[in-house]
């Protein structure tokens, strides 16, 4: 995994992630890696509670743990979280191996009237229509597209091969990944007489702060109004959302998420990869949807719904439960069958 070095005491690792050592801190620490790929000299992360075993069988040198660990045979750094300890030693000693554009790349295309903020950096061949506004520190990578009198804020990220469309509002911190496309139409047609006619959708998308949208993701603008996507939002790659959805903040959303129009998601909602929602629903504050789940109905908050149709977690498992039982029953009936007929033919042979 590691592909630098580094050379810091133990204990000096654990003044950058605010944990607490127990064992040697003065031994040296060389590198970073995974508890299972982890070297001598290394320092892993152990968070999930079904790898504890791999805590003494690693050969790292030393491991990141949560507080609830007492004692190892190697020295540990406890801490709150130790997934995101780790990244933040990572982050901190990893050299930057890649360099984004800076200042207006001579090929880039600006219109009438662009606002760009302090430090902001456009890479090649990227248009930027007329009327847009980007803030303080933004970075825009090679071929982008930013349509007419759209906003983008302060220290956002847009990697290359991204579309977006006219008076799209993107807030701060955000990150956009290759080839996603904000702002496209809505998929809104009315049927006469066998033909399909195309709805203007003439409303907006909405992009709240820190944010981040993966590879391959569409959002499409409204009808009138606007698509939401609320403050702190992580969206996977290939994820579709259409118009007039409304997405709280702090949710997370796997890969293949798709979710109908005019569909309202509350606040710290988990969907898992490959979950449809229909149109015209809501889902609730905290909820949890479970991998390829398909919600027709509304979802009350604080719940973890399963399956397809999405069921309550609890009696999802009960069906899939009965459903493995299914062959068993089916050699059961059978057999019941048989012995029916048997006794049916022994009473008109009486």
């Amino acid at each position: 995994m590691c592909s630098f070095k580094i050379h810091k005491t133990l204990k000096e690792i654990s003044e950058l992630i605010n944990g607490e050592v127990v064992g040697n801190g003065a031994i040296i620490i060389t590198g970073v890696s995974g508890i299972k790929e982890a070297k001598d000299g290394d320092i892993t992360f152990l968070a999930n509670p079904k790898y504890f075993p791999l805590l003494e069988k690693t050969h790292a040198s030393a491991v990141i743990t949560a507080r609830d660990i007492d004692k190892s045979a190697k020295p540990i750094i406890r801490t709150d979280n130790p997934s995101l300890a780790f990244a933040k030693i990572v982050s901190l000693i990893a050299p930057s191996e890649v360099t984004g554009p800076k200042g207006i790349h001579p090929t880039a295309i600006l219109g009438k009237d662009v606002k760009l903020g302090p430090d902001v950096a456009i890479g090649p061949y990227t248009v930027i229509e007329d009327n847009v506004s980007i803030q303080d520190r933004t970075i825009i990578y090679s071929n982008c597209y930013i349509g007419h009198n759209t906003k983008i804020g302060k220290e956002s990220v847009i990697y290359p091969n991204v579309s977006i469309r006219e008076r799209i509002v993107i807030g701060d911190r955000v990150i956009i990944h290759s080839g996603t496309v904000i702002g496209s139409d809505g998929f809104g047609f009315a049927t006469l007489e066998g033909l399909h006619h195309k709805i203007p959708q003439i409303g907006i998308v909405e992009i709240g702060d820190d944010v981040e949208i993966g590879a391959n993701v569409t959002i499409d603008r409204a009808r009138f109004d606007k698509t939401v996507i609320g403050n702190g939002t992580k969206i996977d790659n290939l994820v579709q959302i259409a118009h007039n959805v409304l997405i709280g903040k702090n949710c997370i959303m796997a890969a293949q998420v798709g979710i109908s129009g005019s569909t309202v998601v509350g606040n710290n909602v988990a969907l898992a990869g490959q979950v449809g929602i229909v149109g015209h629903i809501s889902i609730g504050d905290n909820a949890i949807v479970m991998a390829q789940s398909g919600v027709n109905k509304s979802i009350p908050a604080q719940s973890a719904f399963w399956g397809y149709p999405a069921k309550p977690i609890n009696t999802a498992k009960r069906v899939n439960a009965g459903m493995q039982n299914l062959p068993r029953l089916y050699h059961t009936v059978a057999e019941l069958k048989k012995r029916i007929e048997e006794l049916e033919s022994k009473l008109k042979d009486k």
